[in-house]
């Protein structure tokens, strides 16, 4: 039986904010989840917005820790979050940003140093790679996010909806060169609301909603419940 990479056991994260002087709001943004990824699995999550998918992320990503339960990672596992500008610093520009995230993903200053020229031609962003990340636009946070993930070949990718903004042409390469990384032995969760590209690229996924997960097992199955609960709410 294959290993699990990431095993979620019962694991909540909950919010809370004040919302006057004696009331405070709580919301459980992932409630009692449990779920295995395996080495080589494309492992989709699909939801709404508001489902939970891009706290499910970062608590991968160790951005946030769990209220309750318990996230098993394999200690052997480099984690690389490309998302829409976490973790950038607005002040830094596009190489000092690729820079850092090179570093903090376990590659020394020299070694990060020599991967900076590939991830500014495959950005595409020209002069802005030495611009602040406070002038770019999504599309090119986006951009400089997914090419200092890819170009890092980690073995786990944490994508959040990377491939929805920016130009058409760009998001079609991005998706070809995660098809060709699937390909390999690249594992990956990938969070979007597109139908489609779960589709194309996840083997197995989760249906999240209101923080639980409604199915879960091989991505057709999955879906064809999504879309049937689509339909339902459309009626």
């Amino acid at each position: 039986m294959t290993k699990s990479i990431i095993k979620f056991t019962q694991v909540t994260l909950e919010y809370s904010a004040r919302i006057g002087l004696f009331k405070r709001f709580t919301h459980k943004a992932i409630d009692d989840v449990s779920f295995e990824v395996y080495k080589g699995d494309v492992f989709g999550v699909l939801g709404k917005n508001g489902s939970g998918k891009s706290t499910l992320l970062k608590l991968l990503a160790g951005v946030f820790e769990p209220d309750d339960g318990v996230i098993e990672i394999n200690r052997k596992t480099t984690r690389s979050l490309l998302t829409l500008g976490l973790g950038f610093n607005n002040q830094l520009s596009g190489r000092d940003n690729a820079l850092i995230s090179c570093m903090l993903n376990g590659f020394s200053k020299a070694q990060a140093r020599s991967k900076l020229e590939e991830i500014k031609e495959f950005s595409e962003l020209d002069k802005f790679f030495e611009q602040p990340v406070k002038s770019y636009s999504s599309g090119m946070k986006s951009r400089l996010g997914f090419a200092t993930g890819v170009v890092l070949e980690v073995d786990l990718l944490l994508i959040d909806e990377v491939l929805s903004v920016g130009d058409a042409d760009f998001r079609k390469k991005a998706e070809l060169t995660l098809l060709n990384k699937i390909k390999g032995e690249q594992t990956v969760v990938f969070v979007s609301h597109s139908e489609s590209q779960i589709q194309k690229l996840c083997n197995r996924s989760v249906w999240l909603d209101k923080g639980k997960i409604i199915a879960a097992g091989l991505t057709e199955d999955v879906l064809n419940m999504y879309k049937k609960q689509e339909k339902r709410n459309a009626a």
